[in-house]
């Protein structure tokens, strides 16, 4: 394999990512003039079509159904008229309202500029921009078209302004149809779709109300939503379609230390360790663009190695600087990074590339590499619990998802490499079949400052997650941020020991309090004979084994011995992680 050679984007004087200091680019990101210029003439045939339509309703349509029936629909409004529908309607004009707008435009641009560890600049420059040049728009048409307001009695003051079109209606549309829209692009909770669908309403609540209130026609009311959806439509595509514009720098990022404290950091590098045999150069690409375009300029991609899979790369780019660590590759890669990463405080995003991606499937990640990036940089960071573990022939370190002993680490050392390529996860089914004849094996175990247990297996796992390929739930559980680590002994004898342990594992098991160390499925005291599954729980571990064993580190297989000492480090992980209900 390769040696490791960061990949460095290059500028015209050549040199490397060095030369592009986060605070030193130029005042506005690239493409911007190109993409304002856009906006400014797609904004100006804006305006000419809802000129166009307003000086057509006033001049040679007016007499044309159904502008003749509009003053109908303001009579009828008007006929209705009762206290609990006048104030209703005067909480749906206000939500229009000129100041109210401008308030909710600033709030949220500020939380989404301020709120996430990693801010949503083209989100927030998308909402500003797009209330604000419909309510240009909508003083070039006042200034215009020249409409008389309805002839009935109305509820508010008139302003000296044209009835067409409707500013409230506008500058609703604008800003809760465009709040409705960022939710529906970055949200990834479920109320996601109830809320994008209140937040469309909104804009016509207010128009409905500004008929209701004598203050409009219907089709000055229409002429304001559209002005408004056309504001959003320009804006959004010169930002999300076109990407015309490349992303700015990243603001300060936040470092936890070991005191729990954020300490703030300068922005610095951003470091993508990757795996050659499972991200090729097309994959880097598209990586590469939805980092700049989340604001991470210049990123070094730094490949991994047969002799260091990714620690070694890991430690080197925080000494270098690096504030945002990025690893694509399968578990074993997330795991070399995490153990560089753990304590450091500098976040981790997790890119699965490999074939069990283990950890990746119990975040809730998405398996697409592109996908898992982009839902990653718009989440938040998340504290979770690292594994650190030694033994005879295992030097300290530590892991993230699961570690074993027995059957296993004897499936992962039959699985082939050819096949896993060709087939994916399910090359572990095929190799568990080779590894049924693993024999049982006798330890012993100490958990905390529990009396030593005596056991037979045919398997043991240590882990901070609980699920496997296939959606199988090993450890029901096992949680990444409890400050605990689970083990499973697994001790089938016979086919139906067999059958009993497969039902158990299927089913899984409601989690419980746990005031004792031990969880198992007989009351204690009982002794273990012929439970195939046994649940325990605890902060460290001490294991030994009667004879050298087959060991895994998550999905790799590591020297056998007999011996294995595992403890969790609560919080040691910072990793960035899609937002979602809990």
């Amino acid at each position: 394999m390769p040696t490791a050679v960061p990949e460095r984007a290059t500028g015209a004087t050549g040199e490397g990512p060095e030369a592009v200091r986060p605070g030193r680019s130029s005042v506005l990101p690239r493409g911007t003039g190109k993409a304002a210029a856009r906006i400014g003439v797609l904004t100006v045939c804006q305006a000419a079509l809802v000129v166009g339509f307003g000086l057509l309703i006033t001049g040679p349509a007016r007499d044309v159904w159904p502008l003749t029936v509009e003053d109908n629909v303001n009579e009828g409004f008007e006929r209705i008229r009762t206290g609990p529908l006048t104030t209703l309607s005067y909480l749906g004009s206000e939500a229009g309202n000129t100041l109210t707008v401008i308030a909710i435009t600033v709030l949220s641009c500020a939380a989404l500029l301020l709120v996430p560890r990693l801010p949503m600049w083209r989100q927030a420059v998308f909402l500003a921009v797009a209330v604000s040049l419909q309510s240009l728009v909508f003083l070039a048409v006042t200034e215009s078209v020249d409409r008389t307001r309805p002839d009935v009695h109305r509820l508010d003051a008139s302003p000296p302004t044209s009835s067409y079109t409707s500013g409230h209606t506008g500058a609703a549309t604008a800003l809760y149809a465009g709040l409705a829209v960022l939710a529906l692009s970055r949200v990834r909770r479920p109320w996601r779709w109830p809320l994008a669908g209140l937040l469309f309403l909104v804009p016509l609540a207010v128009g409905i109300a500004r008929l209701y209130r004598g203050m409009h026609h219907p089709t000055d009311v229409i002429g304001g939503m559209a002005n408004g959806a056309l504001s959003l439509l320009i804006v959004g595509r010169a930002l999300f379609t076109d990407r015309s514009v490349a992303a700015v720098p990243s603001p300060r990022t936040g470092h936890t230390d070991a005191t729990g404290e954020v300490e703030e950091r300068e922005p610095g590098r951003t470091a993508v360790i990757f795996n050659p045999t499972v991200t090729g150069e097309a994959d880097r690409e598209k990586l590469r663009r939805i980092l700049e375009q989340h604001g991470h300029r210049a990123p070094a991609f730094i490949e991994t190695t047969a002799d260091d899979p990714g620690t070694g790369q890991t430690a080197g780019a925080v000494r270098d600087g690096a504030t945002l660590v990025v690893v694509c590759g399968g578990d074993g890669t997330v795991r070399a990074a995490a153990d560089a990463l753990a304590g450091s405080g500098v976040p981790l995003v997790v890119v699965p590339c490999g074939t069990g991606n283990l950890l990746a499937r119990n975040l809730g990640l998405p398996l697409t590499p592109a996908t898992a990036l982009d839902a990653a940089l718009s989440g938040t960071p998340h504290r979770l619990d690292l594994g650190r573990i030694e033994g005879d022939g295992l030097a300290p370190t530590h892991f993230a998802a699961m570690s074993g002993a027995g059957l296993d680490a004897a499936m992962l050392e039959h699985t082939d490499d050819r096949a896993k390529s060709a087939v994916g996860w399910p090359a572990y089914l095929l190799a568990i079949i080779g590894s049924l004849g693993t024999p049982r094996m006798r330890l012993t175990l100490r958990l905390d400052d529990a009396p030593v247990l005596h056991r037979t297996a045919r398997m043991v796992l240590v882990a901070n997650v609980g699920t496997v390929q296939g959606g199988l739930t090993l450890l029901p559980a096992a949680r990444p941020d409890d400050g605990l680590l689970d083990l499973l002994i697994l001790d089938p004898r016979g086919p139906g020991g067999w059958m009993r342990a497969l039902g158990v594992l299927m089913r899984g098991r409601r989690r419980n309090a746990r005031p004792t160390t031990m969880d198992t499925l007989v009351p204690q005291g009982t002794g273990t004979k012929g439970v195939p599954v046994e649940f325990l729980t605890f902060r460290r571990a001490e294991l030994t084994f009667a004879a050298p064993q087959s060991r895994e580190l998550d999905g790799d297989p590591v020297s056998h011995g007999r011996r294995l000492t595992a403890e969790v480090r609560p919080g040691a992980l910072t990793v960035l992680l899609p937002t979602r209900e809990k």
